[in-house]
């Protein structure tokens, strides 16, 4: 089965220079940046199987991903 990456750069390209600048200037950007990748890496090992878990843990990941996307973008934006 092949898993559709969602880091950052994937899902917004176009704001790969601004995502760059935030890491480097902004902390709370930058922590929760790491966060977001962090479990982008877990999902995505979910959905492959390396990492066996329940249905709902996994919706549970994926919704706590997307609540992150969502601030990050916010952040980006701005």
């Amino acid at each position: 089965m092949s898993v559709e990456h969602h880091d950052l750069h994937h899902e917004f390209p176009e704001l790969n220079d601004k995502i760059h600048e935030m890491k480097t200037n902004n902390n709370h950007f930058r922590r929760l940046f790491d966060e977001y990748h962090e479990l982008t890496t877990q999902v995505e090992n979910m959905e492959n199987e390396v990492t066996p878990v329940s249905s709902m843990t996994e919706e549970e990941a994926k919704k706590r991903r997307l609540h992150l996307k969502d601030e990050l973008y916010a952040m980006l934006i701005k």
